[in-house]
């Protein structure tokens, strides 16, 4: 596919997609929904990623819907998602509950780390909640968005910020739509770490390096499926899915290497 709107590299383990429009401050059209989601599908598929992180190029991480398309909508008398008939579907199959924008990211069996460049709104602050962890550059502002424009939390962010955050907090911000920066974002759990602007790429790939090189490639993506399974199931459920795991795992070669580096005090080579 050819990239318009977005930008893709793979290094050292590490796939890093760019949301490239910084004239708009990267403004979430069909067009990008469609880039992202074949990026997205293609750092899954390449067993050479191990950890996928998500930017914005320029002043903004995205700022949510194009204005100018949202005013497409106006014209239109309804929601025009602006994109093909067929999509890539990165995350599909492994959930019927996963199944749909965005939550397609709980299917992935690597972790997505978003680095919030700037501001993030709507649509993408839904985006940055879907990623498994977030670090941001100081005084970022953050909004839900939609009650401005009279519509609905966009994308499941009112499943999913009492989820991160807890109930409270989560009206607040859900209520209100509210501007709030990194870090409150931080004080309230909602983002892992604030980092001065001029460190934030390093500092994430810093940390999915680590993430690389230091966790078997099994136990990662193991425990990602674990933890949004978990949030759909009992309790009782995941005890006895992680005994069954326990079992299974410790019949890989990766568990032996792991007893053996702990044993020899030296790093695991995974």
């Amino acid at each position: 596919m050819e990239l318009k709107v977005t930008r893709y590299s793979v290094a050292d383990r590490l796939a890093t997609i760019t949301l490239d429009r910084p004239h708009r401050m990267n403004a979430w059209t069909g067009r990008m929904h469609t880039e992202y989601r074949h990026l997205l599908a293609g750092a899954e598929d390449d067993p050479e990623v191990r950890v996928i992180i998500v930017t914005g190029e320029g002043r903004g991480f995205c700022v949510g819907g194009d204005a100018e398309a949202l005013g497409g909508h106006v014209q239109k008398g309804g929601y025009d998602p602006g994109t093909p008939t067929e999509l890539a579907k990165p995350g599909f199959g492994v959930r019927s509950e996963y199944d749909h924008d965005f939550a397609y990211h709980f299917g992935l069996t690597k972790p997505v780390i978003a680095a919030l460049n700037g501001p993030a709104a709507g649509v993408g602050l839904a985006l940055a909640c879907f990623a498994d962890l977030r670090f941001a550059a100081p005084g970022v502002k953050m909004t839900t968005a939609h009650g401005k424009l009279n519509l609905p939390p966009e994308f499941a962010l009112s499943w999913l910020l009492p989820r991160l955050v807890g109930l409270g907090r989560a009206n607040d911000l859900l209520f209100t739509s509210r501007k709030f920066t990194s870090e409150e974002a931080l004080a309230m759990g909602l983002v892992n770490e604030v980092v001065p602007a001029d460190r934030l790429l390093d500092r994430v790939r810093e940390y999915a390096t680590d993430l690389a090189t230091t966790v078997s490639r099994g136990s990662l993506a193991t425990s990602k499926a674990r933890v949004y399974a978990d949030l759909h199931d009992d309790v009782g459920t995941a005890v006895d899915e992680s005994r069954r795991l326990l079992e299974e795992m410790m019949r890989h070669p990766d568990f032996a290497e792991g007893v053996a580096a702990l044993r020899e005090k030296r790093p695991p080579i995974f």
